[in-house]
């Protein structure tokens, strides 16, 4: 039994290292700047589900979803990459200067789907972590795996919903400031995931040979 709970401590942590909640609030924050509270709520809603079911889909299937599609682990990467990339870009460039200036006209919900579903929570780093944790696991392992996804999508859920207390607290403009320093965090984490696949895909292909 012990190592069960040493098993599910680990994925735990690495799921939490890759997909921080509190990283990820000012993300939703800038995406979510003209949205009532209401709207946020139901997006925190779908987006976390939505990564949870993707997730978890590449947990019990990933292995075939490569094998059927042709996939690679390098191709991931660098797609990721350059998506996770021009959603620190847009971050990092956006023109607001108050989170408080809302306007609900014309609000896109789609942004739970993307990018806040994928590639933000169900990204490369978070689908290829759940993978390393299935190599060689059991039908318990699995379920184990599963419930810690879902306990880091509900962290993030929690996270989304009180993000507006941290505008009351903190203030819109530092908010602004940390959204901006997040953006640039963002859009090098983006670049090194990049790097990263282009390492796999040419080097380590040329050591091999």
């Amino acid at each position: 039994m012990d190592h069960l709970w040493l098993f599910a401590i680990a994925v735990f942590t690495g799921f939490f290292a890759i997909n921080s909640p509190a990283g990820n609030i000012p993300i939703f924050l800038s995406l979510t700047r003209q949205a009532d509270q209401k709207t946020k709520k139901k997006i925190s809603k779908k987006a976390t589900f939505t990564a949870f079911i993707i997730v978890t889909g590449f947990i019990i299937l990933g292995k075939y979803i490569f094998d059927l599609f042709g996939l690679t682990i390098p191709a991931f990467k660098i797609t990721g990459g350059i998506l996770i990339f021009f959603v620190g870009f847009e971050m990092i460039r956006s023109q607001e200067s108050s989170i408080d200036n809302q306007s609900e006209v014309n609000f896109n919900e789609g942004i739970s789907i993307s990018p806040l579903a994928i590639p933000i929570l169900a990204g490369p780093g978070t689908i290829v972590t759940a993978m390393n944790y299935t190599t060689n696991a059991n039908y318990l392992q699995l379920g184990i795996i599963i419930l810690m996804l879902g306990l880091i999508m509900w962290l993030n859920y929690l996270a989304f919903i009180s993000s507006e207390y941290l505008v009351k607290y903190i203030g819109a403009n530092k908010i602004v400031v940390i959204e901006k320093i997040m953006g640039l965090i963002i859009a090098i984490i983006g670049t090194n995931m990049f790097i990263q696949g282009v390492k796999l895909a040419f080097f380590v292909t040329e050591e091999v040979q």
